[in-house]
Order: structure tokens, then C-alpha cells, then sequence
């Protein structure tokens, strides 16, 4: 069982500490090939298939920058409100590895393509805005594949499909304090990538990965600690976890009388605790100079106004365009936001229904529900927004009551079909003729005397036991606001 913080470090040693967070976030962009050759960019292809000379380092090979990568690169920035320099540099980060053929990487190193940005964050109700430092790109390595042990050897691989593949890495100031407030960041990060189409930001096929810069210092120094960084942790759950792990740890060192040595750590996830990795590299171990093969990246107003023209609205703005014009809860707004394709789900759902906190409700309420239990995304959805929304409109006209509402949208989402279809196929339309309704409440009235005597001596409560049995005779099918005038007339 992993250690807890609390196991680590001295009882009441964790409250004399702050802790001092940065993240460095790798995020692959959506382009369909490479950012300095034509190869795909597609997922899960045999190995080493989606390469050429120029993402395999071979002698002679020459890069040719993506302009498509360059404007997802300045979307990032602009949704992450950071400032575009008008003019950038790409460089030559030396380092060897086998999975980097050519024994650099092109990365950009003091002239990125954007600075100064920030993420606004909620962790318990509260509001903070955490600094980003830098936005820059680069080519992503490859990847190595360790088989384990086969006959006594141990054996591994190298796919160079991944080489190539367009980034950008977003620095954050070390402006968080708490595990919650990374796996905050993170999220928000996440969502502005998704809203704007920079990236899937899948984890599971490393399309997002983070590091995790941290360290200790005691309340109210000035000074920051000495920071350890934990490598590629591929989930947010686990980055909170290293994080505390971390956090945690070096308390413990430093109140045993121990230093924290600068380290670049990994992430256990079957033991729960960060291990070391290596020394911590810096700046002078890449060896870094300007790519001579690529001229400086200009970008000109007019080009990057045109990107910010052609972008979506971001999930801030959305939150509270929700809360304002449609009137929504918080909550509701913040749940609806979680993906583009919800938000965009919901509005449709609102036009075509005509109340939006009703629409709101269904969408995150009956909707949810049946796509959580069948493992399915609002994409997938077999109900269009349109069909709910017309289902929506249909309770508010008075033509279906809720109960009977939730048992043709159970069958919408079956068979895919409109609500109109059912209810036609099925005889399910509300019942909201006086003449009708009056038939069945008769015959209710004459079997349950007991109970019309008790609300004419004036005990009223028992109006409910009668509603209910009219709604049985009639199937669900009667308007309930039309019975309750109805039987109040007919008692009085």
C-alpha cells in the first residue's frame, strides 16, 4: 500500500512548510502530419511507418516548418492570454537517447513563441490565477519499448514513429501551493486546449504530459527551496498524488537534518512514492544554439489576428455567458463546460427547447445517467440535441407529463427514434381533455368514497392519495395540473 504524506513526514511537520509548484506541460498538437515533414501524425500505426530522412535525422535531410503547427501554437498562446513575439527562434537541444535519431531535438530556447500568459484556477470556491512563464515548440523523440526478460535477456525497442510529431510546452510560474491547485490547473489547461482545438489532449495516447517542479520552504521564507522534478506523470490523478507524495518527502529530509538534492524523479504508481531518476539537468547540459537549418518565425499582426478571428470561445467566457443569459446555476455551467462538445450539446438542447434551465437539467440529469452507465460520450449520444429538445418543449406545451417524459426519452435513447414517433406508436400523449379527464376522476371519486369524506370533512392532504390514483387509472397519462383543478372542483 502506498505510503501516506502523513506517514512521511513528523506529526505537525507538514504545517510549517509551504510547498512551491511549477508544471511543465508537453501538449501534442492536432496537425495531421509532423511539424517538419509531411509524415502522419496518426495514432497506433506499426512501428517505425510513419517515418522519412527528415524525422529520422538522416545525413542531408532538411526540416521545413508547418505553418499549420504555428497557428495552433499562437491559438494556445492567445487562448492562454499570453504575449506572441513577432519574432521567435528555434534551437538545437543536444542530448543522446535512443529514441532521438538525431541526437538533438528542435526546441525554441531564449526567443519562444509566446511569454507571459496566465490560467485562472477555482479550488475551494476561491479564485487565483496561476502565471505562465513561456509557450514554446518543438519536435517530440520517439519512443522506447522495453519488452522485460525473454530467455534470460532482456530485450527493447525503439519506434520512431513518434519523432517529429508537432509540440508545444507550457511553463507555468511556480505560483501553486498545493496538489489541488496543480490538478486545478491542469483541468482548466486542458479544457481552454480543447475548447480552441489545439489538441485531443488525450493522456492515454500521450498527447498531454507533465512534469512536476517542486519544492519546500518553511512559512514565511523568501527564499524557494531546492526543487526536485517528477518526470511524464500520465494522468491528473496521479500528478496530485505525486505531488503530495513529493511534498511529503522532502518535509521529511529536512526536518531529519537531510538536504534535497536537485533530481529528476519518476512516479511510482503501484507504490505511491516518487523515486529518483537522475540529476537534474540544466540549461548548459543541452548545449543550446540556433538552428541553422530554420530561419527566425515572424508573425505578423495581420496573421495573428486572423487566428484569434477563427477561434472559439473559451471556457471562462462560456461559463458565464451560461450564467447570464440562460440563467444557470454555477454548478450547472461549470458541469456543462467540461467539454465543448457538451456546451455546444446543451445550447442545442436550449434553442430547440425553448427553457434552458429545463434543458440544463435534462442534459446533465437523464442524459448523463444513461451515457455513464452504457460508457458513452455526449458525442456518442443516440439522442440528438435537437430530438431532446424538441422532448424539452414538449413537457413545457403541456402535451407530456415528466414521468411520461422519462419513459419515452428511455426509449429514445434505445432506438434513436424522435419523441413524436413513440408517443404516436406507443399512445402516450398526455391527457389534457376536460371531458376525458372528468370520465376517469368519476370513476376514481365513486371507488375511493372513504377518502372524498375525509377531505370533505376537511382533512385536504388525502387530495394527493387521489391525484395519484387518477394518474394510475389514466396510465401516467393525464395532465396532473388539470387533475388537481378537476378534483378540487368536483370535492368542493
Amino acid at each position: 500500500m502506498p505510503a501516506s504524506i502523513d506517514e512521511l513526514a513528523p506529526p505537525g511537520a507538514l504545517a510549517k512548510y509551504e510547498p512551491v509548484i511549477g508544471l511543465e506541460v508537453h501538449v501534442q498538437l492536432a496537425t495531421a502530419t509532423k511539424i517538419f515533414c509531411s509524415c502522419p501524425t496518426s495514432f497506433g500505426a506499426a512501428p517505425n511507418s510513419n517515418v522519412c530522412p527528415v524525422c529520422l535525422g538522416l545525413p542531408g535531410a532538411l526540416p521545413v516548418l508547418s505553418r499549420e503547427a504555428v497557428e495552433l501554437a499562437v491559438r494556445a498562446a492567445l487562448a492562454l492570454h499570453c504575449e506572441v513575439r513577432p519574432q521567435s527562434r528555434f534551437a538545437r537541444k543536444n542530448y543522446f537517447y535512443p529514441d532521438l535519431p538525431k541526437g538533438y531535438q528542435i526546441s525554441q530556447y531564449d526567443e519562444p513563441v509566446a511569454e507571459h500568459g496566465w490560467v485562472e484556477i477555482q479550488v475551494n470556491g476561491e479564485s487565483k490565477r496561476i502565471g505562465i512563464t513561456r509557450v514554446h515548440m518543438e519536435d517530440d523523440a520517439g519512443k522506447s519499448v522495453h519488452d522485460g526478460f525473454r530467455d534470460s535477456s532482456r530485450y527493447s525497442y525503439v519506434d520512431l514513429n513518434r519523432c517529429g510529431t508537432p509540440l508545444i510546452e507550457i511553463v507555468s510560474e511556480p505560483d501553486m501551493r498545493s496538489a489541488d491547485e496543480a490538478y486545478s490547473y491542469l483541468t482548466e489547461l486542458k479544457q481552454v486546449l480543447q475548447f480552441v482545438e489545439v489538441s485531443t489532449c488525450d493522456m492515454e495516447k500521450g498527447h498531454l504530459r507533465c512534469d512536476a517542479n517542486v519544492s519546500v520552504r518553511l512559512k514565511g521564507a523568501g527564499e524557494f527551496g531546492t526543487k526536485t522534478e517528477v518526470k511524464n506523470v500520465n494522468s491528473f490523478r496521479f500528478v496530485r498524488l505525486a505531488i503530495d507524495h513529493e511534498i511529503s518527502r522532502q518535509v521529511a529530509i529536512l526536518e531529519s537534518g537531510g538536504t534535497i538534492h536537485q533530481e529528476t524523479r519518476l512516479y511510482n504508481v503501484a507504490t505511491g512514492e516518487t523515486v529518483g531518476m537522475r540529476s537534474k539537468e540544466h540549461a548548459h547540459d543541452y548545449r543550446y544554439f540556433p538552428e541553422p537549418d530554420l530561419v527566425p518565425l515572424r508573425i505578423s499582426d495581420a496573421w495573428m489576428n486572423r487566428i484569434r478571428d477563427s477561434m472559439a470561445e473559451l471556457p471562462a467566457e462560456k461559463r458565464a455567458r451560461f450564467i447570464a443569459d440562460y440563467g444557470l446555476r454555477e454548478y450547472d455551467a461549470q458541469v456543462l463546460t467540461q467539454s465543448r462538445a457538451a456546451a455546444d450539446f446543451f445550447e442545442t438542447v436550449a434553442r430547440a427547447a425553448g427553457d434552458p434551465r429545463a434543458a440544463a437539467n435534462w442534459v446533465i440529469g437523464d442524459l448523463s445517467g444513461l451515457l455513464n452507465a452504457e460508457g458513452k460520450s455526449i458525442e456518442e449520444s443516440p439522442v440528438t440535441a435537437e430530438r431532446l429538445g424538441e422532448l424539452v418543449r414538449l413537457i413545457a406545451k403541456g402535451e407530456l407529463s415528466n414521468k411520461l417524459a422519462k419513459e419515452v426519452f428511455a426509449k429514445m435513447f434505445s432506438t434513436g427514434e424522435a419523441a413524436a414517433v413513440i408517443i404516436e406508436r406507443e399512445g402516450l400523449k398526455q391527457i389534457s381533455d376536460t371531458g376525458a379527464l372528468e370520465a376517469i376522476i368519476e370513476q376514481v371519486l365513486a371507488a375511493n368514497g372513504k377518502q372524498v369524506e375525509q377531505y370533505r370533512s376537511g382533512k385536504t392532504t388525502v387530495l394527493g392519495f387521489l391525484v395519484g390514483q387518477v394518474m394510475k387509472a389514466s396510465r401516467g397519462q393525464a395532465n396532473p395540473g388539470a387533475v388537481n383543478e378537476l378534483l378540487k372542483a368536483k370535492l368542493t
